[in-house]
């Protein structure tokens, strides 16, 4: 048989990540339902020089035997509350293994920390952010660092744990709660995180590995999903989108060494093509392996072991498109369907019959989750009553993220509407006791009016986002309105912030707010005053007086009340029962 020169690449690459575990005489077997705990216990293998292997499934826990030597030495990580197999150790020892141990664990990863006395680099990330753990994987593995998750929950867990070891390097990936950065401030750690932005930080945790250890090669993932290769620090992973190749990777690929890409998992398959023709590199698929439990005299594969780990779902669609021929413009809803936020930016060509017109988004749009949006663009007059919509509009959770794609083509229809609707801003502050921003506005036109707003990349946390309101809200003629927009500051948010961007999107439609409306504005702060706190006081006094009322026994003979721990009444000695 005759390999092309691509063909042997892979092949070679695929044997050295099979070989690497197969010549190991020690086995870890993580079991357990929990992705934190097949990380952590994936990350330890590596880090105490034994094979590790996980499962993903009930009957996957005798299936994963067969490509074990009965000599081989089998330690078993199991999870005390939510193992795949309970007992898993007799059922291994049942197989003909001797040299069996199973260790019981509530939650694996601050406790396998403890177990690696000689590991002192550490990476923090959080659980909330699954993909985040992945793209850290392979630089983890090649400087010796070991990674934590952290929250608000368990960082004086954490901390005290670092606080015994001291760590030589530390570093935080990613987006963190903010007790998190604070309690580890005195580490001096170092931190990447470029606006939340899952790609941009990925590339520059690739640029980190690549420094310590030069590669032309490296693995494409969508960062949904553990698997060995992901892990094994053999090549970095590069995040690449489900249905197109974000521009922040484009530009590193292009300006970068990297000639290979190795894509990993079945759901990638489809974006082989697309790797290839938009990075220009060499571009092979990494989706199965050999059977591990042959049947007949074909030699058969099977899927890869992946185990999921937490992912942001995003549902976005195009709600309805409208000519609207007064103004001449053509409005297009989007209804973002999902719990988070998403950006959008769409390029659109209008059909009428054999004349089309093309426009599109020069920048990404912004859609608070579970709400609409309307973009509205200027066209040329439509002269007949039927056209369509052909969009195709790229969308993902930041800015620089916009990975998955939303085509199709949706018919056009016409309404004559004059939006006369107008509104000015009247104040904008910031509620430091009720942490949030109040943006008050006022109608000044002759219809109700409704608004939602928006704060434009204001910096939380070093992150640049975007804010947005509670929820549409109406204003009568002549009536002022308040748009709360929630969000904690520090006081080191505050001097990252001396001036804000307000952006309102109003109409006299709720769900078509086609009239837009923008202001820069100084950062005032609204704190608490001393009349603040008397009147909180008054009305705890208040409560309380209420309450104590309330809680009087009232003596049946002459009325009079009573503390309700009296047996008798006061004034006329009368039984209390």
């Amino acid at each position: 048989m005759v390999w092309s020169k691509k063909g042997l690449l892979f092949f070679l690459f695929s044997l050295l990540l099979v070989c690497s575990f197969a010549a190991a005489k020690e086995v870890v077997i993580i079991n357990s339902k929990d992705w934190k705990d097949v990380y952590s216990g994936m990350m330890y293998g590596g880090f105490a020089g034994k094979a590790p292997r996980f499962l993903e499934s009930e009957p996957h826990s005798t299936i994963i035997l067969n490509a074990i030597p009965k000599e081989d030495s089998i330690t078993i990580l199991s999870s005390r509350k939510r193992p795949f197999v309970f007992g898993y150790e007799s059922t291994i020892k049942n197989r003909g293994y001797q040299d069996v141990e199973e260790r019981q664990f509530d939650s694996l990863s601050l406790e396998l920390a403890k177990d690696l006395e000689d590991i002192n680099n550490f990476i923090i990330t959080d659980y909330s952010y699954g993909y985040n753990s992945i793209a850290v994987a392979p630089y983890a593995a090649i400087s010796k660092s070991y990674v934590l998750f952290a929250d608000k929950t368990n960082i004086v867990e954490i901390e005290n744990f670092l606080d015994e070891r001291q760590p030589e390097e530390l570093l935080i990936y990613g987006h963190v709660d903010r007790e998190v950065t604070g309690a580890l401030e005195k580490f001096e750690p170092e931190i990447i995180n470029i606006d939340g932005d899952r790609f941009a930080n990925n590339v520059e945790i690739v640029k980190k590995y690549v420094e310590k250890k030069p590669v032309g090669q490296v693995l494409m993932s969508n960062g949904e999903f553990i698997e060995a290769s992901l892990m094994s620090g053999e090549y970095p992973t590069l995040f690449i989108g489900r249905n197109n190749v974000p521009d922040k990777v484009k530009e590193y690929v292009t300006n970068s060494d990297i000639n290979t890409g190795v894509l990993i998992g079945n759901d990638l398959v489809g974006t082989a093509t697309i790797v290839r023709r938009e990075l220009g590199i060499a571009t092979f698929v990494k989706f199965a392996r050999s059977a591990r439990a042959p049947q007949g005299s074909i030699a058969q594969v099977e899927h890869l072991d992946i185990f999921e780990v937490p992912k942001i779902s995003l549902s976005l669609n195009v709600s309805a498109v409208r000519y609207n021929k007064i103004t001449r413009q053509v409005e297009i809803t989007y209804r973002n369907n999902a719990d988070v936020v998403t950006y959008f930016k769409g390029s659109y060509t209008l059909i009428e019959g054999d004349n089309e017109q093309s426009f599109g988004d020069l920048e990404p749009v912004f859609i608070a989750a579970n709400s609409f949006k309307t973009v509205v663009y200027d066209v040329e007059p439509l002269l007949a009553d039927e056209a369509e919509l052909d969009y195709y509009t790229i969308y993902g959770e930041s800015k620089n993220s916009l990975e998955f794609v939303l085509d199709g083509v949706i018919g056009v229809s016409t309404i004559e509407i004059q939006d006369d609707t107008k509104i000015q801003y009247d104040n904008v502050y910031y509620d430091k006791l009720k942490e949030r921003f109040v943006v008050i506005i006022e109608n000044i036109g002759k219809k109700k009016v409704y608004v939602d707003t928006e704060i434009i990349d204001i910096i939380i946390q070093g992150e640049r986002i975007t804010l947005s309101s509670e929820g549409v809200i109406s204003i009568e003629p002549g009536k002022k309105g308040k748009a709360y927009l929630p969000v904690e500051m520090d006081e080191e948010d505050i001097e990252d912030n001396p001036t804000i961007t307000v952006r309102s999107y109003y109409g006299e439609r709720e769900n078509a707010l086609v009239k837009i409306i923008e202001g820069r504005f100084d950062l005032v702060i609204k704190e608490a005053t001393l009349l603040t706190y008397l009147l909180t006081a008054l009305i705890i006094i208040l409560v309380i007086l209420v309450l104590i009322t309330l809680t009087k026994k009232k003596c049946p003979n002459c009325g009079h009340k009573n503390l309700r721990n009296r047996k008798k009444c006061k004034k006329c000695g009368v039984s209390l029962k």
